[in-house]
């Protein structure tokens, strides 16, 4: 086997973390001696062994001269877990191949050195592009401080997210829908609005067995929340955020009211600053940041994903595109005032193209992401 098949390999060994390790990121490791690989592990859990040491503790013998290859530059600090640059080290490995470099002011560059100055041949950027692939969510959470923010939808091919009646289910077939179950369970946290809410009743969750459930983020200004919605209902055992406007609070006392029967239900009421009225989409990803939660799927409506698109939040884009028309004056997926000529259009890149079953799934990325001090949009 080749550097490339070995690492490919690592690659692979990191994805099975998906899903466990937020707000970690995904690492794979492989060790190779004399051509063989006779370790391998990855970052399976937040708060567990890193890849890197799950590899040594399979070793089958000895790995004294041998090869590591690691899809992200290992780490040189003590956190929940030890450095893996002593274990590297204990092991007297010889050479270490990297893949992706830590931008983690705590890692970036010193895990590398650490190993230099011991002696140990290292390799940067190796299959670079691939290894970055594995982690977009972490290097943007590691340097901003807030989420990394995926907006969803799914669309007829006319771009119609729903009927003139509002009816919306189902759109795309089951095997999409499936699909969304694998991305809410990719993404910390699940944002949605508080129209969304009143309109469909969601539950917000992953329908898969074993799988972690999102923390719910509803944006509601002035606290609507039906008590007896399903988001209420189940707010003992999966989290949920109402996220409303700190001056829809001030001298209120329905508002007040409402918040203490929410928080009897289980339901955090998040009051985000800097929102006189509606909820400030920028200010409530800096506090979601501060309390580690590293990514969000937005399942909004047309106002919200608007909103969140001028606001700047939004990274990338899942467009699920049914093969039917609704025509008429169906809803379309970003609504709002919209923009007044071409020129002002919000830029995407197209990154992957893939069908599942006789639906389409475009992904694309955000271009230009400045963040704009933008407030949310209700319907």
């Amino acid at each position: 086997m080749t550097d490339r098949e070995f690492m490919e390999r690592a690659i692979e060994l990191a994805g099975r973390g998906r899903g466990w390790t937020n707000p970690n990121p995904l690492v794979g490791a492989v060790i190779v001696k004399d051509g063989r690989i006779i370790g391998e592990g990855w970052h399976a859990r937040w708060g567990e062994l890193h890849a890197e040491r799950n590899a040594i503790r399979s070793l089958r013998e000895s790995a004294e001269g041998a090869t590591l290859y690691v899809t992200l530059e290992p780490c040189c600090h003590y956190g929940r877990t030890p450095p893996c640059t002593e274990a590297i080290l204990e092991q007297k490995i010889a050479r270490v191949v990297i893949g992706s470099r830590d931008p983690n002011p705590k890692v970036s560059g010193k895990g590398a050195a650490i190993l230099r100055q011991a002696g140990v041949t290292v390799e940067e950027d190796f299959m670079r592009e691939a290894c970055d692939r594995l982690n977009p969510v972490f290097f943007h959470f590691i340097t901003t401080g807030t989420p990394y923010v995926v907006m969803k939808y799914a669309m007829t091919a006319d771009g119609k997210i729903a009927t003139r009646t509002g009816a919306s289910k189902w759109i795309t077939g089951e095997a999409a829908r499936q699909k969304v179950q694998e991305l809410r369970w990719s993404y910390m946290g699940i944002l949605a609005g508080i129209g969304t809410v009143l309109a469909d009743d969601p539950l917000l969750t992953v329908r898969k067995e074993g799988r972690r459930n999102p923390i719910r983020i509803i944006c509601d200004s002035r606290l609507r929340l039906p008590l007896d919605s399903k988001l209420c209902r189940t707010a003992d055992q999966v989290p949920v955020i109402a996220a409303c406007a700190s001056g829809a609070a001030a001298g209120d006392p329905e508002f007040t009211a409402r918040k203490k029967a929410l928080e009897e239900r289980g339901v955090r009421v998040l009051e985000v600053p800097d929102s006189p009225e509606k909820v400030n989409l920028g200010e409530l990803m800096k506090q979601l940041g501060r309390e580690n939660i590293d990514s969000i799927l937005l399942e909004g409506g047309g106002r919200l994903n608007e909103s969140a698109l001028r606001a700047g939040i939004v990274r990338e884009i899942r467009e699920f595109i049914a093969p039917k028309l609704f025509g008429g004056g169906g809803r379309s997926p970003v609504e709002g005032p919209g923009v007044e000529t071409p020129d002002q259009a919000f830029p995407l890149e197209l990154t992957e193209i893939s069908r599942i079953e006789e639906d389409l799934l475009l992904s694309w990325k955000v271009i230009d992401g400045k963040e704009k001090k933008i407030c949310l949009q209700e319907s």
